[in-house]
């Protein structure tokens, strides 16, 4: 099931258009307003439906916020306010589609549907898949998934799974590992790089990251 969120102040609409959207069998969670929206990034949904003119977070910060924890997931930008200039300002700043108000909630079902599957369903035919077990790795857009659940990682816990998953089998050095996901000039130790692995662990407990003990770490498994 698709989980989407839902940014809008306007309760009415918002309850309309969370009615029409659940409709469809999606999981919506609805907030009206962008601090709300904000505590709830970890969540990671399939979708974000967001409305610009919000009363306390602006539309625009809240999307910027969204694409840099989140930069895969499709976002919809929805607003009152000048049409062209919201719309180019949105898709600059990453969104996928925009909707200008007033609009039959049919209109934003259909869109939702077309983007969704655009996405999502395409995921099988998309050569930046890497499979991880359970899981499966999308380079494009920076997740990682179990069915069409999106696992909550970090920048550098995503990038460390996909050096595992980019050489599958390999033992790879503490070393190795630092150079790859920090860069070579990192000023540090190599504590950090079993920390990561500690948390990558954690948040992905079926894979197989096995230990080499005085050198590093190996992913094993297909």
């Amino acid at each position: 099931m698709f989980r989407i969120f839902l940014v809008e102040d306007e309760i009415n609409l918002n309850q309309i258009l969370k009615s029409y959207l659940e409709k469809e069998g999606w999981e919506v969670s609805s907030f009206y307003d962008g601090k709300s929206a904000r505590q709830a990034l970890g969540a990671h949904p399939h979708l974000w439906i967001l409305d610009i003119m919000l009363p306390d977070i602006d539309g625009y910060e809240l999307l910027r916020i969204i694409k840099e924890d989140s930069p895969g997931i499709p976002i919809i930008f929805i607003s009152a306010r000048d049409a062209d200039f919201d719309r180019i300002k949105g898709l600059e700043m990453g969104s996928d589609d925009y909707l200008a108000k007033p609009f039959l909630p049919r209109e934003l079902v259909i869109r939702t549907h077309r983007l969704l599957e655009r996405v999502y369903k395409s995921a099988d035919q998309d050569t930046s898949v890497i499979n991880l077990g359970p899981y499966t790795l999308h380079e494009d857009k920076r997740i990682v998934q179990i069915g069409h659940d999106i696992v909550d990682l970090t920048s550098k816990e995503y990038e460390l799974a996909l050096l595992f998953g980019q050489h599958k089998g390999q033992a790879l050095s503490r070393e190795q590992i630092i150079g790859n996901i920090w860069g070579d000039d990192y000023v540090g130790t190599d504590r950090s790089v079993d920390d990561l692995v500690r948390r990558l662990r954690k948040k992905l407990k079926d894979l197989r990251i096995e230990t080499i003990y005085g050198f590093g770490y190996r992913m094993v498994g297909k």
